[in-house]
């Protein structure tokens, strides 16, 4: 397999299963990383277009590094997956970092702690 095509679909597993497994973000479950990626595209599908187009490429792939697939204005399709890992990277750095959950983390009830479970019941068995 090429190497960029390679390196490409490395940085796509290793980042979705951070997400999803190591550190449990959970960031590929909420509308804002979606809704991020997508004004993401709206700027890198025509900039990367203009870039690597084939009738007047300012930058060049070797066809020997990469699939060859090629979409959107000619961009190579590995452009897409990298910006992808990178994105997704950066938000869960940025998410822990600053120490919030993410919605998806919120919604799921916390289980209670031994202490506050049996302080609950004392209080409710008291009255």
């Amino acid at each position: 397999m090429p190497e960029y095509t390679l390196l490409t679909a490395l940085a796509v597993v290793l980042v979705v299963t951070l997400d999803l497994v190591v550190i449990r973000t959970r960031l590929l479950a909420t509308l804002g990383f979606w809704l991020t990626l997508t004004i993401m595209w709206v700027f890198q599908i025509p900039v990367d277009g203009w870039l690597t187009r084939l009738d007047a490429a300012i930058v060049r792939y070797d066809e020997r590094h990469f699939s060859g697939i090629r979409v959107f204005f000619d961009s190579p399709i590995e452009d897409f997956g990298f910006g992808f890992a990178m994105v997704l990277a950066t938000l869960m750095v940025w998410t822990v970092l600053s120490g919030r959950s993410t919605r998806a983390e919120q919604r799921r009830p916390r289980p209670a702690a031994r202490g506050e479970a049996e302080a609950g019941m004392g209080a409710q068995g008291g009255a």
